[in-house]
């Protein structure tokens, strides 16, 4: 194996605890548990039970624990996060486009 292809390269490798993350963020272990249950990040889960986040999913915690300390709430967090997808969606299929143009 090379080292590219180490797990910890990935950004989508479920490695990282619940405590691993909350002492990243300097966050309670419980509002990452919150997020799980409100939907707003939902990390894997080990043979044994245990939430695994990847590095993308920490990314996305840091960014709901500025917007929370903004004042938005977690169902806030959760849909401006799904729009921000939708929009990176259309953005990246306008991109793919031959022509590059909006219409069909």
């Amino acid at each position: 194996m090379t080292t590219s292809q180490l797990p910890f390269d990935d950004h989508q490798a479920p490695l990282y605890t619940v405590g691993q993350v909350a002492d990243m963020l300097q966050v309670q272990p419980a509002f990452l548990r919150r997020l799980d249950t409100e939907e707003v990040v939902q990390p894997a889960r080990s043979a044994g039970g245990q939430r695994r986040y990847t590095r993308e999913e920490i990314l996305t915690v840091e960014k709901a624990v500025g917007l929370a300390g903004e004042g938005l709430t977690l169902a806030g967090i959760r849909r401006l996060l799904v729009l921000e997808a939708q929009v990176r969606d259309l953005q990246r299929r306008l991109a793919d486009r031959p022509d590059g143009s909006p219409h069909e």
